[in-house]
């Protein structure tokens, strides 16, 4: 065993993971690579592209750089486990309204559940990622720290926010304090293949980005339903309201002569509520699934930055607790627009995470 001790490494086959396992080689561990199958869609035409994460050539372009590397590699088939907990609750979310981020129920469900424990059966102290988030151990607190990664655009905190302090105590994120393009050098540097390898897309299982034909192979039915408007106005007919999602201005199949965005999706009556970009904006959301990292409870109201989507910026918020506990209130400094339930929203101080949740409801 190496001198720093056993780590498994989660290959995807891209350059991220691909460095993260290099680099921690060079630290002094002992590596372990291993790949994950998650998704197959036998029915899919055109087949799952290279691209994507889920695609056997990523096992393939694994496989190569654990050879490479000269580390033990092995493939663990989670198709099933996969398929209930990520891609399952994909299809139920939309058939409820909301839209999910399946990336953060795969982080939570199968990367740092399922496969963590599959280090520790293998008698490794930690598990690593090539995630850009930062890890840190605060004495005084006895906390494990979430902060974000030095690179701002590749930050991948949001994505992590679900993580409890028995999982961060276990976890490496080695590219934490890189930038991609350094990463991209390393692995150049090492001669790595995947060195120019594209980025996963968003979404490995559905690799057309049409998540409403996926829905449809995936046997959900949604039926036809009236488009209305803030004064109740019917003015047309939507395809199901699964198929739609906050903020969506294309493909409603409306002629208002001006853009109109929806605004609300009300699966009990079966309708959508459309409007203006400046009817988007709400004050605040409603979280469940409340998750703290740096405190061990919210008591009072407590100053944060909230990110509502993966992509946008965090913007300045009152974070209020709640007589649920596993929930909590947001209250924007300015209006935000399209707030989404089933999106989390995830709450910083500067680089720290203190917590999130998903959106349940916007105020």
């Amino acid at each position: 065993m190496g001198k720093k001790g056993r780590v498994v490494v989660a290959m995807s086959g891209g350059v991220d993971s691909s460095v993260a396992a290099a680099l921690l080689l060079e630290q002094g561990w002992e590596v372990i690579g291993i790949t994950l199958r998650l998704w197959e869609e036998e029915c899919q035409e055109p087949p799952v592209p290279s691209r994507s994460c889920c695609a056997w050539e990523s096992v393939l372009d694994a496989r190569q750089v654990a050879s490479a590397l000269k580390i033990d590699h092995y493939v663990l088939n989670m198709k099933e486990q996969f398929k209930e907990a990520v891609v399952d609750y994909f299809v139920d979310e939309y058939r409820a309204g909301r839209t999910p981020n399946p990336c953060i129920a795969c982080n939570k469900r199968i990367k740092f559940s399922s496969l963590l424990h599959k280090a520790r059966e293998l008698e490794a102290s930690h598990l690593a990622t090539g995630h850009y988030a930062r890890v840190e151990y605060n004495a005084s607190g006895d906390r494990f720290l979430l902060k974000r990664g030095l690179d701002t655009w590749k930050d991948q905190s949001y994505m992590l926010y679900d993580l409890t302090q028995q999982q961060l105590r276990h976890l490496l994120f080695p590219l934490g304090e890189l930038t991609k393009e350094q990463v991209r050098q390393k692995a150049a540097a090492l001669n790595l293949g995947v060195a120019k390898k594209q980025e996963s897309q968003e979404i490995c299982f559905i690799p057309d980005n049409d998540y409403r034909a996926f829905l449809r192979r995936c046997g959900l039915k949604a039926t036809p339903g009236p488009i209305i408007n803030r004064r109740g106005e019917i003015l047309g007919t939507h395809e199901g309201f699964p198929f739609y999602t906050i903020g969506q201005r294309k493909g409603l199949g409306l002629a208002a002569g001006r853009p109109l965005y929806v605004l609300e999706i009300l699966p009990a009556e079966n309708t959508l509520v459309v409007g203006e970009r400046e009817e988007l904006y709400r004050p605040g959301l409603e979280v469940k699934g409340l998750n703290l990292i740096a405190i061990p409870a919210l008591e009072e109201e407590l100053p944060v930055a909230v990110k509502i989507r993966y992509r946008s910026p965090a913007v300045p918020a009152v974070l209020q607790p709640l007589k649920d506990q596993a929930a909590a209130r947001v209250l924007f400094e300015e209006p935000q627009p399209a707030v989404t339930p089933g999106q989390a929203a995830v709450f910083y101080r500067g680089d720290l995470v203190v917590g999130g949740g998903t959106i349940s409801a916007a105020l």
